[in-house]
């Protein structure tokens, strides 16, 4: 049974992996990157998260390795705390609270006991860069109050802000001006640039900077795509600067290499420029990246690089601008038209993706599988340009087919439409576009839903439009005497009083079509598509409609934009119960009859569970969500819950997720984020430096069964030691961090005495029973022996006198039990 009162709303997915710069760790093996109030630690090698480090209880907002133990990281909140975690076990160590506001967060070499912040004290516009000192102490929660101030004015992001030449200058960038702070000296020299509007001095905003690691070289990107590199910036008046200018828009970031010989930098352009030696000349690119560069950052081993993406995903590319691997997150697009799908085969999310893209999303992994692309056009990046949109799509026939609708309108009376037909193949396991139909309506598509039902004879599609009709599409064979192939034609049109056509759904059993139109539902047989209902309540224009299932599909729900939910039962054809509800999500379980509304108010979003049966909800959470909740879907659980409790029964065999309006991903859960990393993920921590391929995974099994085999043919014939985690010193070793276990001397001597076997400590167990009962008898047959020798002594004694006894061998005993054995019961019947 599950504790009840660790159930709540959780951030499941879907969180910015490109919010900051991600950090690798000092030997390349794993690369950190926030994550919403998480910080995720993924293999470089196998894409795979390893660790979700989670205690912060706000937004995380910045990361950096511990320069004193390449095996500690530092990561800062909007909590207001600094925390120091050991990556590798995902363990929290140490936090400082430091009470305000942390926007971003820096660390230098040769400042030991201090972290650089970016905060805002006074004005929630005005930012400075302070010096934080952490204290030591033995305590978990310590407090770090003591702040420096080094400088003023400065813009919250970190691409902004850059240590230079071993932490002895600072540089910031805000605007038109570049700050340089000397530590040593404690002053600090300006440079301004002409922010007229004039052809020659367009857009010289500063947008990042990067300082070289050992010279004093300061390289800045600008609006205009320009980058410069600033020298002799010691004399506010000798200083100079030098132009590089490939990028045609601004300049996202920048990064030096570990060793100052390179120069990186990106931008909406999705190509990663390498500028070798700083010159104009001598430059190489790495292009088709896919969207625009937002974050670059470089290896402490210069051996790899990354590149954080608009469509949240990270690069990580090898030295010689080749890339290797490739992390996705979900990807954040303007917006989600499409709503959310639960691919009926693979059990993944689906919903807008990229530009002309569906992406296929797994909640379990919490990682992108992989992208359909739906317009096949390239993407064109302007922003004056009225792009193609994917607006709807449904999957039907349990995930045989998949219906996709894509528009673009730059007038009112000009409107691009077009619906394609997806059919699924088994031999490449993919969507295979089957059928394109032009201007399938008059005027934009409002649904469009499959008919699932199990008996259904003949795949069915119905959509409905703003031009007042609702069609009904099917499955017919077009063969000819070339090929076998089938496509999707139009079987019936229908209408009522030329109102907008707003919502179609199918009940379960397909016999029956609801199609709001306006504020008029209707009801049609689905055979002969025949009219055979209507309600209508006068409450507003109808936002959700659908069926109930299982023992309340007799009950027809609908949403009305005025705020009220309406219940008809479709047997009496008469109103059940409405509610004042303001309805923005509806989504009945496919695996039960319970159906989820969420509701919005001026306070936030609340959670309505009920049974169309009942008004009464089975369960009410208020406030699960500060912002507006856009779409919401029931995924059906591989292994069910058992919750006892009546409310909270409606989690047991699907799990209820909703997306917000800042597209954050949420659900109702009681594991904690590391629980629920997967256990292959798991094993690749466990098993780090072995070459995880999924070659490895099979041969390993086969391997461990081989052994298992060998083990019990030998089991007889070996001598039986230990189990090696009963052994302390085994244990110790092998479950104890590597950096803080005492030499390999001093553990040499114990660890070997720990392996010895000691001929007193034999245990009885491991003596055969066959041996044990020989023993007996032996024991036996010995004492009737000694009182026979006995005898035989006494008579020999008396005849022999003082002559020497003959004392038996073991060999002359074993003899002589066996003449003792033999039956002479014969001799007495002569």
């Amino acid at each position: 049974m599950v504790d009840e009162e660790t159930i709540r709303v959780v951030r499941c997915g879907g969180s910015e992996l490109n919010f900051r710069r991600a950090v690798f760790s000092a030997d390349s093996k794993y690369i950190f990157c926030v994550s919403g109030d998480f910080v995720k630690v993924y293999s470089t090698v196998t894409e795979e998260c390893v660790h979700i480090l989670h205690g912060h209880r706000n937004l995380v907002t910045g990361i950096q390795l511990n320069p004193n133990n390449h095996l500690q990281l530092y990561s800062c909140s909007l909590d207001g705390t600094i925390k120091l975690w050991d990556y590798i076990d995902g363990i929290l160590i140490k936090t400082f609270i430091v009470g305000c506001k942390l926007h971003a967060l820096f660390t230098v070499a040769q400042a030991e006991d201090s972290v650089f912040a970016i905060v805002n004290k006074e004005k929630p516009d005005i930012f400075q860069l302070v010096s934080v000192k952490l204290p030591k102490s033995s305590s978990q929660e310590v407090e770090a109050k003591e702040l420096s101030f080094v400088l003023d004015y400065i813009n919250q992001s970190p691409k902004c802000i850059a240590f230079g030449n071993e932490g002895v200058y600072v540089a910031a960038v805000r605007e038109f001006y570049l700050s340089v702070y000397f530590f040593k000296k404690k002053t600090t020299s300006r440079f301004t640039l002409s922010s007229s509007r004039n052809k020659k001095h367009a857009k010289n905003n500063f947008t990042c900077v990067a300082c070289h690691p050992t010279e004093d070289c300061i390289a800045s990107g600008h609006m205009d795509g320009k980058i410069r590199l600033w020298r002799n910036f010691y004399d506010d008046k000798k200083y100079t600067y030098t132009c590089l200018h490939w990028h045609h828009d601004m300049v996202m970031d920048l990064a030096f290499s570990v060793t100052g010989t390179s120069l990186l930098s990106g931008g909406c352009e999705s190509v990663l420029v390498e500028w070798r030696d700083a010159t104009e000349k001598n430059k190489e690119f790495l292009p088709r990246l896919g969207a625009t560069i937002e974050h670059i950052s470089v290896s402490p081993a210069g051996d790899l690089f990354c590149t954080s993406h608009s469509d949240n995903k990270i690069i990580i590319i090898h030295r010689n601008l080749e890339a290797s691997a490739v992390i996705q997150g979900l990807v954040k697009d303007r917006s989600i038209f499409t709503g959310l799908m639960i691919d009926p085969r693979t059990k993944a999310l689906v919903l807008n993706g990229k530009p002309g893209h569906l992406q296929f999303y797994s909640l379990q992994s919490d990682k992108q599988l992989y992208n359909l692309d739906i317009i096949q056009q390239e993407y064109i990046n302007d922003y004056g340009l009225i792009q193609i949109e994917l607006t709807k799509a449904a999957f039907g026939c349990f995930g045989n087919w998949l219906a996709t609708v894509e528009q673009r309108q730059e007038k009112e009376t000009e409107l691009e439409l077009q619906m394609k037909l997806w059919m699924y193949n088994k031999k490449t396991q993919g969507f295979i576009l089957n059928t394109k139909i032009n201007m399938p309506h008059e005027d934009c598509i409002t649904a469009l839903c499959f008919c699932n039902a199990e008996k259904s004879e003949q795949p069915t599609l119905v959509t409905a439009s703003k031009d007042g009709y609702f069609k009904v599409w099917i499955l017919t064979d077009d063969s000819d005497i070339y090929k076998k192939t089938v496509g999707w034609t139009c079987d019936f049109v229908g209408s009522y009083h030329k109102y907008q056509a707003t919502n179609c759904c199918f009940s379960e059993d397909g016999s029956l079509l609801a199609v709001s139109f306006e504020e008029i539902v209707t009801i049609w047989d689905s055979v002969t598509w025949e009219l055979k209902c209507t309600f209508c309540q006068r409450a507003g224009k109808i936002r959700h409609l659908c069926f109930g299932r299982l023992t309340c599909s007799k009950y027809l729900l609908g949403a009305t934009e005025n705020g009220i939910l309406c219940c008809w039962n479709l047997l009496s054809c008469a109103l059940e119960w409405n509610a004042k509800l303001n309805v923005r999500v509806m989504e009945p379980d496919p695996n039960s009859e319970n159906i989820a509304a969420i509701s919005q108010s001026s306070v936030g979003s609340d959670l309505f569970v009920f049974k169309p049966s009942e008004p009464r909800p089975l369960y009410i959470q208020k406030g699960i969500s500060r912002e507006e909740v856009q779409w919401g879907v029931f995924v059906p659980r591989d292994v069910p819950e058992s919750f006892t409790s009546e409310a909270y029964q409606w989690l047991n065999r699907s799990q209820f997720y909703f997306l917000t309006k800042s597209q954050s991903l949420l659900t109702f859960s009681t594991k904690s984020p590391e629980e629920k990393l997967t256990p292959t993920s798991k094993q690749l921590l466990a098993e780090e430096s072995l070459p995880t391929t999924p070659f490895y995974f099979i041969l390993g099994k086969h391997r461990q069964h081989q052994d298992e085999k060998l083990n019990e043919t030998l089991e007889n014939e070996l001598v039986q030691l230990p189990l090696t985690e009963n052994i302390p010193a085994v244990s110790e070793l092998l479950h104890t961090p590597a950096h803080v276990l005492p030499s390999a001397a001093f553990l040499c001597s114990m660890f070997v005495n720990s392996l010895l076997l000691s001929k007193e400590t034999k245990s009885a167990k491991e003596i055969p029973e066959d041996v044990d009962m020989e023993e007996e008898k032996e024991s036996e047959d010995s004492d009737e022996e000694n009182d026979f020798i006995e005898k035989v002594q006494d008579t020999n004694n008396t005849g022999l006198g003082e002559d020497i006894i003959h004392q038996l061998s073991k060999s002359e005993e074993k003899e002589l039990r066996k003449f003792r054995k033999i039956d002479y019961s014969w001799i007495a019947a002569l």
